[in-house]
């Protein structure tokens, strides 16, 4: 009897159950490009000291975000019903998530010391800045080697790679 309800249990639960914790091609794309743009807002507040530079970059920072912040609002979205289909609290696990990616960059901040950092992540706005929606959409789609994602990808989704920018 009980391995009949054991089989039981296995048929009638949803086939998303099985792919649990892992992402598909969309939520993929979604942390992918919160990364970026989370990253892209440390990057603006840690090198706005740099008075020519900074007010530069902060400025370039916000172009990006307001032309693309109905991207952006989507990937939040995503993110939310991946996180509620993992029965976590959707709002709760975004933020962790966002200050998980501004804890990385910003410790990357304070090793490299803010003028090295600047210099090596500043263009990084500039580049983000001049690209159209699209061409952010395929840089969010591509899974670059020393930034890890948080969740597997589920079997059979197809992923860019290479090497970080």
């Amino acid at each position: 009897m009980r391995q009949l309800l054991i089989a039981l249990f296995i048929v009638l639960l949803p086939a998303s159950a099985f792919a649990e914790n892992c992402y598909n091609a969309e939520q993929l794309e979604a942390e992918q490009g919160l990364r970026i743009h989370t990253e892209l807002m440390n990057i603006a507040l840690n090198c706005q000291h740099l008075a020519a530079v900074g007010t530069l970059l902060n400025k370039q920072y916000e172009q990006f975000t307001q032309r693309n912040i109905g991207l952006i609002q989507g990937y939040e979205n995503t993110m939310r019903s991946f996180y509620a289909s993992e029965g976590t609290n959707p709002e709760s696990s975004l933020n962790t998530f966002r200050t998980m990616m501004a804890n990385r960059i910003s410790n990357d901040a304070v090793r490299l010391q803010p003028n090295v950092f600047c210099k090596a992540y500043g263009d990084r706005i500039v580049q983000a800045n001049a690209m159209s929606t699209p061409k952010f959409r395929k840089w969010a789609q591509t899974v670059f080697p020393g930034y890890p994602i948080t969740r597997k990808i589920c079997p059979g989704v197809e992923v860019a790679t290479q090497a970080a920018p």
